[in-house]
């Protein structure tokens, strides 16, 4: 098995031992992305949708250097400390992603690196 490291500085650098993405044949395995400025390293000032929307925009641009699109996605994790702000991440996630939308599961967690609110990983298949 052949894996080929995906990076681009439109993301944000990996923060510990991993890459942002890792591709095997047709399959990219993209690392869960939290709401970093890739010019800054922090995060991002603004709230819970700000975070949510930068760590889309993070993920595409691991997507799009991976040589695909957020709609090659088949799988996402999507990870929040508050579940409650579910719904929010629901309708942002609609100006990412269109029907058919990719399989997804979404867990609360007590905590996610930098103190972010909302972290995405996925999947993606490219044809």
């Amino acid at each position: 098995m052949t894996r080929e490291v995906i990076s681009t500085s439109n993301a944000p650098a990996a923060i510990g031992p991993y890459s942002q993405a890792i591709r095997t044949g047709s399959t990219v395995y993209l690392s869960g992305q939290i709401p970093l400025d890739p010019e800054t390293g922090h995060l991002v000032p603004g709230g819970f949708d700000a975070q949510v929307h930068r760590a889309f925009k993070n993920l595409r641009e691991v997507a799009q250097a991976s040589g695909g699109s957020l709609g090659d996605c088949v799988k996402l994790t999507l990870f929040l400390t508050d579940l409650s702000k579910f719904p929010q991440v629901n309708t942002i996630m609609q100006e990412y992603f269109q029907a058919p939308f990719p399989a997804r599961s979404t867990v609360e967690v007590s905590g996610l690196p930098r103190e972010a609110q909302f972290e995405v990983e996925a999947v993606m298949v490219l044809g």
